[in-house]
């Protein structure tokens, strides 16, 4: 089953749009991280929940 790493970031409402799409970028591109919730609050304040799998090696002999 897989297992996955979450990251909250709070973007504060005087984010353009594309400061918010440079951070999620890079988040995803050198982190390896995904989109897994978006939430836009109607004042403009931006919770952004991304996630990335967890792997787990198994051990050889």
């Amino acid at each position: 089953m897989l297992e996955y790493s979450y990251l909250d970031l709070y973007l504060p409402r005087g984010t353009t749009r594309e400061t918010a799409r440079r951070v999620l970028t890079e988040h995803a591109e050198y982190g390896h991280w995904e989109l897994d919730r978006l939430l836009l609050y109607p004042d403009g304040r931006r919770h952004v929940r991304l996630r990335r799998k967890i792997l787990r090696v198994a051990r050889t002999l």
